[in-house]
């Protein structure tokens, strides 16, 4: 947790921001509960709700809390335990204890939610809250509301006044990413050095996961780590590893914060890249520094995604795997046959931070549209940048067959895209290489204390020793 004022002025600020659209009614947010796995004792690991964790910061199952438009009240629902609970838990901090840790003045028993609701409810004041991600919260507000349609009733305001608030990343938030792009930075550290062709891919991971357990929360998503990095969140891990491939490695860490790490490097299983992997390795390689180098405060993360695709087309067009004007085939989206996804993400307390809140409301400036191109149509991440964002810096290049033979059946792509070339590299896999990065008044900066080794060469050293 953070220090109590941190709360406090997180829960003013959207305060004001909704009293000043002029919103009336009570704010509700929802804690998750926990999930059992097999059986109701036995609980998947708890994850609190990452909206209760930025206003609240209390990382315990089964709590709640509304806050009064009209009057500023803030309440915070959740349960004393009894001597059932001590027995296998042990003496707990109370309630009220908690609330005054976090700065609310008022506490009541977790049931009392459920009559503050109602109450709003039968009095005709508007119930603002936002998109359930976990079927209990929506189980709970269908009970609460007694209405079916949650998703109907979400408050536009409170979930864009809420997003505006999590897009710009305080300071202290900065450091608590930095925390978990250091540990990000030791797992895929772990890994990169644990690659020795004969191996199961299932004992790399357990290795770096390991190092997110001993210092951290655990991973910020589950491990991508795959000798066929075609396939673009490939959870597999059963492989034996085998000279001559790429393997790509996709992971993040979860500090005991919450805020997560996401970094991609590609690594040749042999130690060294063959000259076919170090030329298609090197171009997604330049197109990671060159959108590095255009993201800054005022360009729109779309434009910097189009500039990026131009640049690696510019590189497999010298490769002879594409022909033609560029910009033209920028236009057509060629560059999805290779990257079929968006340049990056925005990362915090999520690692798409704040998707459950609705991919676009969080991506997208009001005067942007989503495109439906293959590639541009999967980006997350389009808004104008401002200090503050932290966004995912990830192209990748990929040959996938079934999608190449898609293209070539349909005739899409056929005046820019050498099919008959593309026949060569059906085994090849694919790159990916990702850094995090913050947005800063002049520029960026890759977050964490150190960099992974990136270029084909630093590559090669780092695995030699």
């Amino acid at each position: 947790m953070f220090e109590k004022n941190v709360y406090i002025e997180r829960r003013r600020t959207l305060l004001g921001k909704m009293r000043e659209a002029g919103a009336q009614g009570i704010l509700l947010f929802i804690g998750n509960a926990e999930a059992p796995a097999q059986y109701k004792d036995n609980c998947y690991k708890f994850r609190q709700d990452s909206t209760w964790l930025y206003f609240f910061g209390l990382d315990e199952p089964m709590m709640a809390a509304v806050i009064d438009l009209e009057s500023g009240d803030e309440t915070l629902f959740a349960d004393d335990v009894e001597i059932g609970d001590i027995i296998w838990m042990g003496p707990q901090p109370s309630v009220r204890s908690k609330a005054e840790s976090v700065g609310i003045a008022g506490s009541e028993p977790y049931a009392g939610v459920d009559k503050c609701v109602k109450a709003a409810v039968k009095a005709g004041r508007p119930v603002h809250y936002i998109a359930p991600s976990r079927y209990f919260n929506k189980l709970r507000l269908m009970e609460m509301l007694g209405r079916y349609r949650v998703e109907a009733g979400v408050s536009l305001l409170m979930t864009e006044s809420i997003i505006s608030m999590r897009l710009v990343k305080e300071d202290v938030e900065i450091a608590a990413i930095d925390e978990a792009c250091a540990l990000g930075y030791e797992m895929h550290s772990v890994a990169r050095d644990s690659i020795v062709p004969g191996i199961v891919e299932q004992e790399i991971v357990g290795k770096m996961e390991g190092v997110t357990l001993a210092k951290g929360w655990g991973v910020s998503f589950p491990t991508i780590l795959t000798q066929h990095g075609e396939t673009l969140h490939n959870h597999l891990h059963d492989k034996v590893i085998e000279p001559g491939k790429l393997m790509v490695i996709d992971a993040g860490a979860e500090s005991n914060q919450h805020y997560a790490s996401d970094f991609t490097r590609t690594y040749p299983t042999s130690g060294k890249f063959t000259q076919k992997q170090r030329e298609i390795y090197q171009i997604v390689c330049d197109c990671n520094e060159y959108a590095f180098s255009l993201t800054r405060p005022g360009i729109t993360y779309r434009e910097v995604h189009l500039a990026t695709a131009r640049k690696m087309l510019e590189g497999l067009s010298a490769l002879g795997l594409v022909h033609g004007d560029l910009d033209e085939m920028v236009r057509e989206g060629i560059a999805g046959l290779f990257q079929p996804h968006g340049l990056g993400h925005n990362m915090g307390l999520d690692v798409h931070d704040m998707e459950d809140l609705g991919e676009n409301l969080v991506g997208y400036d009001k005067d942007q549209t989503r495109a439906k191109q293959l590639g541009l149509g999967s980006l997350r991440m389009a808004r104008r940048l401002v200090p503050g964002h932290v966004i995912t810096d990830e192209p990748g290049i990929y040959f996938i067959p079934a999608l190449i033979d898609k293209w070539k059946a349909e005739g899409t792509g056929k005046a820019f895209v050498n099919f008959d070339r593309l026949a060569s590299y059906y085994d090849f896999g694919g790159i990916r290489l990702e850094d995090d990065v913050l947005v800063t008044e002049t520029g960026a900066r890759r977050l964490g204390p150190n960099r992974l080794p990136i270029s084909p060469d630093d590559v090669e050293a780092a695995m030699a020793r």
